[in-house]
């Protein structure tokens, strides 16, 4: 994929915020995530955290309790990865990410080296 096509991706889903419910934003969000990173699945969670799974940060590197993720040596970690959503100080709720066995395909810091 281009940066053309990352960034019109962007745009897409800034005009769906614009347009469209907040559930039509995550159903379009969920969509993007599970195509991207070739995931199994995805599904958001609304409201207060509970447990502490892998994270995947925003500088696209993936946290395991509070120590980094080799997800070019290693892979995805084992279950469920949270992605928190906030904005202007606000915590809005998490895409937890269901990725498929072995290695991170489309992770930034995978196709970098």
């Amino acid at each position: 994929m281009t940066d053309a096509e990352y960034v019109s991706r962007v745009h897409d889903t800034a005009a769906a915020q614009v347009a469209t419910s907040g559930d039509a934003v995550v159903a379009h969000v969920r969509h993007e995530l599970v195509e991207l990173l070739r995931l199994r699945g995805c599904r958001f969670e609304c409201g207060t955290l509970l447990g502490q799974p892998p994270r995947l940060e925003q500088d696209g590197g993936v946290s395991v309790g509070h120590r980094r993720w080799d997800l070019v040596r290693a892979g995805w970690p084992v279950g469920e990865i949270e992605l928190r959503v906030s904005g202007a100080g606000r915590y809005y709720g998490r895409f937890l990410l269901d990725p498929c066995p072995g290695p991170c395909p489309r992770c930034p810091r995978a196709s970098s080296r």
